[in-house]
């Protein structure tokens, strides 16, 4: 039964802009003042009540120290998401740059105030930990604790803590925003239009092969005019991080990523060499396929995402895709149905696009006191329908695990991708009942075939780029040709024969923002979509056991635990664990069997 349209979806003539009232009023807002005014006088109150003393905290005391850490971090955690917001809303407007900037060094001061609190947890025994880990007052805060002692072999003398999280306003997240606002006033001349990214990037699936080559192209050549500046923010970025890792004792760049993820070295390298391994059975030979279908021999770049000939374009309404998304939602659990149309009724989401906004998609969790915020950059298009399904998934989820509050509502990367993930599966299956027409059966098939080898082979191709770069930065300074080198040699490796690759197709490293914002978080991307693959395979195993609402129930309560456990605790009740090799190639299978599909139609 489908979904009645929420109230913004019925708005079908205009796409909707987040209302950010739910954190502050404006920019000039008297609150925003009072509150950072409140969170100083609370940092300061916290340093005199516990500096110095933590060690001697009975476990009673110490389950209230955190308690008031909490509560100063959501404080803080609601003035960072709304400057952020802000500034993704309109990085072109001068107010908000310098808002950001300016909030960003406040946070800075305050949290700095706060850092001995964790500096000061990780110098306790084992013994005096175990004592508190055991307090039934801490039981709630217990996995955050051990979270923290995670990073104790890695932690460095206070006065270099400190030194290193002051300098991050003017070192990493600076060369970050550096990053953002470049790419943000980037355009890219197309016929007699000069576009954004998001937009120039969306020619890159039109029908007409002329518009895919000049968008392509027009890529190529902006930046390759900008890889100077792409390749001192990607070379400072790696030396910054590789003096940090020297320093903490991690053997490999990839290391910390994986530590903060709360996973195992050899759980990632597992992954990234089973992807590595299925090149050929997958992008190898889809792409082959897909030469055949367009009549080609092979196809260049531009052609990977090109619309199946002969199949009519289908443009979705936003109202539509609302309905759609919602529907497929409600179908699997009225209850996240539910979460999911408060996004649309109570403006949670910003859909438009407009100059200055933030290309790409995300969902900001915010603080669990209040609530998340999507963007998107809507286009009609059926991608842009799995898009939104998306993002939807990780809003559900940070709904649904806020009630762990600020200290434990994150969850690690490695599963950060499944509610997500998870959501565009079942929009794909709602989208793939709906349509009667063979040829756009066929079409929406090859869209999430497309879909999930880009968020497979495509995210741990970059992963392993970024390996390669990190491990040359430390013998020495790239040269944009050198880094253009790398990524081509990655991309071939992916892609396959069928695939060609011209050389401006070197420069497209440069517009990627995670290896700047989050270096190796690419890889979460296929370690989600291969977990939500083996995941999906369990929800029709029990559906066919007429078991769909125990496992409905078994999903959400892995939604709501947050940060709680690791990957292995929140797989184990649908008896899958990603230790295990096969788990791996399981998920790889069923991309392979949806590329075995097309072959026979």
């Amino acid at each position: 039964m489908e979904q009645k349209m929420t109230k913004a979806a019925a708005k079908k003539s205009s796409l909707p802009e987040w209302n950010l009232k739910d954190l502050y009023e404006n920019l000039n807002s008297p609150k925003i003042a009072a509150d950072i005014k409140r969170a100083e006088a609370l940092a300061g109150k916290f340093v005199e009540s516990y500096s110095g003393r933590v060690d001697k905290l009975s476990a009673p005391e110490f389950a209230r120290a955190v308690k008031e850490y909490e509560a100063i971090s959501d404080l803080l955690g609601r003035l960072g998401s709304y400057a952020s917001l802000v500034y993704a809303g309109d990085m072109g407007r001068p107010e908000n740059t310098q808002f950001y900037q300016n909030m960003q060094e406040k946070l800075t001061v305050i949290t700095s105030e706060l850092l001995f609190f964790t500096l000061s947890i990780n110098k306790l025994s084992d013994a005096q930990t175990d004592v508190i880990l055991k307090a039934k007052e801490f039981a709630h805060y217990a996995p955050w604790l051990r979270e923290v002692r995670v990073l104790k072999p890695f932690q460095l003398s206070d006065e270099l803590e400190k030194l290193l999280h002051d300098k991050q306003v003017t070192g990493h997240a600076a060369w970050s925003r550096h990053f953002d606002e470049t790419i943000s006033d980037l355009r890219f001349p197309v016929g007699k239009k000069k576009l954004a990214m998001e937009q120039v990037l969306h020619l890159m699936s039109d029908t007409k092969e002329g518009v895919r080559r000049e968008a392509a192209l027009s890529i190529g050549k902006v930046l390759g005019d900008n890889i100077k500046t792409f390749a001192l923010i990607t070379n400072t970025i790696a030396k910054d991080k590789e003096i940090e890792d020297k320093k903490r004792g991690f053997k490999r760049p990839i290391s910390s990523r994986n530590v903060a993820n709360q996973v195992e070295d050899e759980v990632v390298d597992a992954l990234m060499k089973a992807v590595r391994a299925n090149y050929g059975n997958l992008t190898h030979r889809y792409y082959g396929l897909k030469a055949k279908w367009l009549g080609r021999k092979e196809l260049h770049y531009w052609d990977r995402a090109a619309p199946l000939p002969k199949v009519p374009e289908r443009k979705y309404a936003w109202g539509e895709a609302v309905e759609l998304v919602l529907s497929a939602y409600t179908a699997f659990s009225p209850a996240l149905g539910k979460i999911g149309t408060q996004f649309f009724d109570k403006s949670w989401i910003d859909a438009q696009i407009r100059p200055g906004k933030a290309p790409g998609a995300f969902a900001h969790p915010c603080v669990p006191s209040v609530h998340p915020y999507l963007l998107v950059n809507y286009l009609g298009k059926a991608r842009d329908v799995m898009t939104l399904a998306h993002e939807l998934g990780h809003g559900v989820h940070q709904v649904l695990s806020a009630k762990q509050g600020m200290l434990l509502a994150d969850t690690p990367l490695t599963l950060a991708e499944t509610a997500s993930v998870f959501g565009e599966q079942l929009a794909f299956r709602e989208m793939l009942r709906r349509e009667k027409n063979a040829a756009r059966r066929k079409s929406i098939l090859v869209g999430k075939v497309e879909d999930m080898l880009a968020t497979v082979v495509r995210q741990v191709a970059m992963c392993e780029y970024e390996v390669r770069v990190h491990d040359q930065r430390r013998q020495s300074e790239l040269t944009s040709e050198q880094i253009g080198q790398i990524w081509m040699d990655v991309s071939s490796e992916a892609l396959g024969k069928y695939v060609k690759l011209t050389p401006e197709y070197r420069h497209y490293w440069a517009y990627i923002p995670h290896f700047i914002h989050t270096p190796f978080y690419v890889y979460a991307y296929a370690f989600g979509d291969c977990l939500v693959n083996s995941l999906y395979a369990a929800y029709q195993k029990e559906q066919g056991r007429g078991k769909a609402r125990e496992f409905e129930q078994k999903y959400i309560a892995m939604l709501e635990s947050g940060g709680r456990f690791r990957h292995r605790e929140l797989l184990a009740p649908f008896g899958l664990d990603a230790g295990k090799p096969s788990f791996w190639q399981g998920g790889l299978d069923v991309i392979a069997g949806m590329i075995d599909e097309l072959e026979g139609m």
